[in-house]
């Protein structure tokens, strides 16, 4: 993935397919419907509960590229040493989540450069299935989500990590805070309102012309009668 400056990309660069299935047989079905068009695949943690790093390790035998989204949140030295194991497996991308405090983001990406991978360690901002509500019945009193994601960015490129994972609504406001050469990959990709559980979405163009310089999709293409052309469409958005 190439850092956000404006020049041009490949499409593909920009798209993150989610494959969110309960079986690495489903998973592997739908890369092999996606076929060229598509060459970097999320693996979340359900397919990872079901699978482990075995899913991991076959789509890298495919020659894909994986972004493992674990959202690890523990100890440091338990974040470091498994994001450690994660680079060795040879995840391009794997995630940690920002609530987990400086000292922990420190770890994870230590861990990572420990193993001599090149994994980039993206720090989670705020669930895209939150707002203000939710996070004030969690116990998080804020004045608006985009004041939380901007202090949790800005805590994650202090703590050395390579990027965040933040709703597309966000990165604008955190391009202006970090500037480029910092990851933004965005989840909550639909193509118009929805009513599902993702409450801080945008279109995939949207989203890029924020300063997003990834986007990550699941069901506008897993769900799609047509998969293939989904993404096909989806490329062109963001050509």
């Amino acid at each position: 993935m190439s850092d956000h400056r404006g020049g041009a990309l490949d499409p593909r660069e920009r798209l993150i397919v989610a494959l969110d299935a309960p079986a690495l047989s489903d998973a592997i079905a739908l890369v092999e419907r996606l076929g060229a068009a598509v060459t970097r695949y999320k693996v979340g943690l359900e397919l990872f509960a079901a699978e482990g790093p075995r899913a991991v390790d076959e789509l890298r035998a495919r020659g894909a590229r994986v972004f493992l989204d674990l959202k690890l949140h523990d100890i440091p030295e338990t974040v470091r040493r498994a994001a450690r194991a994660a680079s060795s497996r040879g995840a391009e991308l794997l995630t940690v989540h920002a609530a987990g405090g400086r000292a922990m983001l420190e770890a994870a990406a230590a861990g990572a450069r420990e193993a001599g991978a090149g994994t980039r360690v993206l720090a989670v901002t705020v669930l895209t299935s939150m707002d203000v509500a939710d996070l004030a019945a969690a116990g998080t009193q804020v004045d608006s989500i985009e004041s939380l994601v901007l202090r949790r960015a800005a805590l994650a490129r202090d703590a050395g990590c390579d990027g965040v994972i933040a709703s597309p609504r966000e990165a604008r406001a955190i391009r202006r805070e970090v500037g480029d050469g910092f990851l933004i990959v965005t989840p909550g990709i639909r193509p118009s309102a929805t009513g599902d559980d993702q409450k801080r979405t945008a279109t995939a163009r949207a989203a890029i012309e924020a300063g997003a310089d990834a986007v990550v999709v699941g069901r506008p293409i897993r769900d799609a009668s047509d998969p293939a052309a989904a993404a096909r469409s989806l490329l062109a958005e963001l050509a």
